[in-house]
C-alpha cells in the first residue's frame, strides 16, 4: 500500500501494522531513530533530521535519557525490585528495560505501555517467548485502566512493589490534563515500597536552551506532538508523596553517573531533568 504526504509517495514497510498511517510522524518512532533504532518511517527520519539541523546534539540528549533509564533500572533491581511498568516506552531498541532488568535478575517482570500501535506491535514481536515481559497499548493518562490490564494480564503482581517508569513522556501531557494529578493516581494505585522513575524535558532559565531550540521545538510541535517544557521545581512537584532518592531532581547526566561514565562539562545545561522516588511504607 502507498501513502501520500505533501506530494511524496511513502511505501508501507512490511513490518508496519496495516492500521498505522505511515505518512504521519510519531514521537515514539522519532525517538527510535535518535537512539539508532530501525523501526521508523521515512517521515519520522525526515522530521528527526530537520530537528537535528536546527538543534545539533538533540540525539545525544535522547541517549543520555536512555542511559539514565538503564542506571536507574540496574539500581532498583540491585535494591530488590523485580517488577517494572514502563509508561510511554516507545519502540524496543538495544538496552531496553527487560534486557537490563533480566540481566541482573532473570525473574524480573516488565510491562511496556505505549499509545503508539507500532511501538506495541514491535514490543510484542520482540518479546515473543519471554513470559516475564509484555506490551500494552494504552494512554498514560488512564492509570486505572493500565493497572487493571496489568493485573489481569498476569505479568505484574501489583499488590507487591513495582517501579513505574515515566521517562520523557510527561512533557507530552499538557497542564490542562493535570500531569501532577495523573502521577498522583499512579501513586495511590502503587503498593507501599514502590518507586517512581521519571525524566522530563525542561530548562530552569531562558539562558539555558541551546541555539536553535525554539525553532526545533516549533517544528516538533507542528509535525509530531506538542511539547510542554517544565522547570526543575515543577518536575520535583511530580514526586509529591514520594521520598526522593539522592541526588534528587537533577539534570539527566548528573543522576548517579556510573564511575566510568563521562559527564559532559556542560551537564547543567542539558535539556531535561531526572529523579527517582519511593512510596513510603506506613
Amino acid at each position: 500500500m502507498v501513502w501520500v504526504r505533501e506530494g511524496s509517495e511513502v511505501d508501507r514497510p512490511s513490518w508496519a501494522p496495516v492500521d498505522v498511517d505511515v505518512s504521519r510522524p510519531s514521537s515514539a518512532r522519532v525517538y527510535d531513530y535518535y537512539l539508532g533504532g530501525a523501526h521508523n518511517f521515512a517521515v519520522d527520519r525526515a522530521v528527526a533530521e530537520q530537528t537535528l539541523r536546527l538543534m545539533p546534539g538533540l540525539d545525544q540528549v535522547m541517549r543520555l535519557n536512555r542511559a539514565f533509564l538503564r542506571r536507574s533500572v540496574r539500581m532498583l533491581v540491585r535494591s530488590g525490585v523485580t517488577q517494572f511498568l514502563d509508561l510511554g516506552a516507545g519502540i524496543p531498541t538495544a538496552g531496553n528495560v527487560h534486557e537490563v532488568a533480566q540481566a541482573e535478575n532473570p525473574t524480573a517482570r516488565v510491562l511496556y505501555v505505549d499509545v503508539d500501535p507500532v511501538a506495541v506491535a514491535h514490543s510484542n514481536t520482540m518479546l515473543a517467548g519471554n513470559e516475564r515481559a509484555a506490551a500494552l497499548q494504552a494512554d498514560i493518562r488512564d492509570p486505572k485502566r493500565i493497572f487493571d490490564e496489568a493485573q489481569r494480564g498476569g505479568v505484574l503482581e501489583l499488590d507487591r512493589p513495582v517501579a513505574v517508569l515515566m521517562n520523557f513522556v510527561l512533557h507530552f501531557v499538557p497542564d490542562s490534563d493535570d500531569p501532577e494529578g495523573v502521577v498522583a493516581v499512579y501513586r495511590q494505585l502503587m503498593s507501599e515500597g514502590s518507586y517512581l522513575v521519571l525524566s522530563h524535558a525542561g530548562f530552569d532559565s531562558e539562558s539555558d536552551p541551546p541555539s536553535g531550540w525554539a525553532s526545533a521545538v516549533d517544528l516538533y510541535d507542528r509535525e509530531v506532538s506538542v511539547l510542554h517544557f517544565r522547570r526543575s521545581d515543577r518536575v520535583a512537584r511530580l514526586f509529591s508523596g514520594f521520598d526522593l532518592l539522592e541526588p534528587g531532581v537533577v539534570r539527566l547526566p548528573l543522576w548517579r553517573p556510573d564511575p566510568d561514565e563521562e559527564v559532559p562539562g556542560d551537564a547543567h545545561r542539558y535539556l531535561g531533568f531526572a529523579g527517582v522516588g519511593r512510596k513510603p511504607c506506613r
